[in-house]
């Protein structure tokens, strides 16, 4: 019986939640274990819709643990807006329910305000397009030794030094950038009333994911944002303050590497991307409009339109191989039905040069120009098919096409928003 890791193989927003949620309903616990407010899920069960932005998946689900690991920076009045508001779905969130590692970065006030000031200072493309709810100082505070952690919410006078040290450091920070300064005596209220809400969660997870080894019990680990916006091997430095590859979920929820057995690369049939940064096989067309509009493209945390475009199997490739990724999950082959033909990214030109790979270097990727394989189109919907024989055969052709060009097989395709139109090619568990 394996434990399973869901991340997305291209920018994020590749449809990860309704594939975390179908997982989520065999698995026994559920882990968050990078990333924070800035990304999220969107799941659609039994005709209810919940945004899910720090909650694991496992939380709309009866019986499931639902744990968020240490390598998620946690900002604690979102996070029980978040519960509240699940409760007014009629999703309770318990301690029973929901545990919270105790040795989590929290992400305060003066995060924010520090994130928005250098994105308003940087103006025009110097942006990194970040959402301004602070997650990337919160991990710059972590790494620096600065950061103030849920378990210190425990000890009042030890709240009090560490806030004090941090904003004595942020507020020079915010004075240069010509930013109001955050009071020390304000924020350390506001974290004493909440406080009592948080704690109740707080947990060794590290524990709690031995035991549940030890027991047997089936593990789904959810990552956010995707393998392009790794801060190590993603598109730098568009990209996200943390590490969004499977190799992160042991360090980032508190389990040896040997409890990862198999990691499922969730990947769109075209492309798309939220904020700046390059985007080869972006489309400022009819057709990408299209996309945008038949796909929903707006993020699910931030409501941004998302840049869309061809299928870019370079990058996914290149994805699978960082990322170890075992199998994919392929979404939103609907958005497709219906264009006459269809084209797939297979190389760049870079400087007259054919190059198999994205590089390092930001220079070399605004120069890389995709190069193109057509592929038929279908006129059938694929929309809610639910076996392999619904498939329109052209559609089967462009599938087998994108295992043979990224070298990593399907082993689930999503045809809808709805949990039920799934086809399984293998069982993620079944390791």
């Amino acid at each position: 019986m394996a434990n399973v890791v869901v991340v997305g193989s291209q920018w994020g927003d590749e449809g990860k939640g309704k594939i975390v949620d179908w997982l989520s309903e065999r698995a026994d616990v559920v882990v968050r274990f990078q990333g924070g407010h800035n990304a999220g899920h969107t799941l659609v069960i039994d005709g209810t819709t919940y945004k899910l932005s720090l909650l694991p998946s496992g939380a709309v689900r009866p019986g499931k643990l639902s744990i968020i690991g240490n390598g998620v920076v946690i900002d604690p009045w979102a996070l029980v807006a978040e519960i509240d508001a699940m409760s007014e779905l009629g999703v309770v969130v318990t301690p029973d329910s929901l545990r919270i590692a105790e040795n989590a970065t929290l992400i305060l006030p003066s995060h924010g305000a520090i994130d928005r000031a250098r994105e308003a200072a940087a103006g025009g493309m110097a942006r990194i397009g970040t959402t301004g709810r602070g997650i990337g100082p919160a991990y710059e505070d972590k790494v620096g030794r600065r950061a103030v952690r849920v378990c210190d919410l425990a000890d009042e006078v030890y709240l009090a030094e560490r806030l004090d040290a941090l904003l004595a450091y942020h507020n020079v920070l915010l004075r240069g950038l010509g930013a109001e300064e955050v009071s020390c005596d304000e924020v350390l209220g506001r974290l004493r009333e909440v406080a009592p809400r948080i704690l109740p969660f707080a947990d060794r997870v590290w524990h709690r994911l031995d035991e549940a080894r030890r027991q047997g019990k089936r593990i789904l680990f959810e990552g956010a944002q995707g393998a392009m916006l790794d801060v190590d091997h993603g598109t730098y430095p568009f990209v996200t303050s943390s590490n969004t590859l499977a190799g992160q979920a042991a360090a980032g929820a508190g389990i040896g590497a040997s409890g990862v057995n198999y990691v499922l690369g969730i990947t769109k049939a075209y492309t798309t991307r939220v904020g700046q940064g390059p985007f080869p096989t972006e489309l400022d067309d009819d057709i990408g409009r299209l996309l945008g509009e038949r796909g929903h493209e707006f993020g699910t945390v931030t409501g941004r339109r998302r840049r869309c475009g061809w299928f870019d199997a370079v990058l996914v490739r290149q994805a699978a191989k960082i990322g170890g990724i075992d199998g994919i999950a392929l979404t939103k082959l609907d958005v497709l039905d219906g264009l006459p033909e269809l084209k797939v990214c297979t190389g760049y030109r870079i400087d007259g040069e054919t190059c198999d790979h994205l590089p390092a270097l930001p220079s070399l990727q605004a120069k890389a120009e995709p190069l193109y394989q057509t592929l038929e189109g279908w006129s059938q919907s694929t929309k809610g098919a639910r076996s392999w024989a619904d498939l329109p055969a052209t559609a089967v052709k462009y599938i087998r096409r994108v295992e043979e060009l990224i070298e990593v097989p399907v082993a689930l395709l999503s045809t809808s928003p709805e949990r039920e139109d799934t086809i399984l090619v293998r069982d993620p568990f079944a390791g």
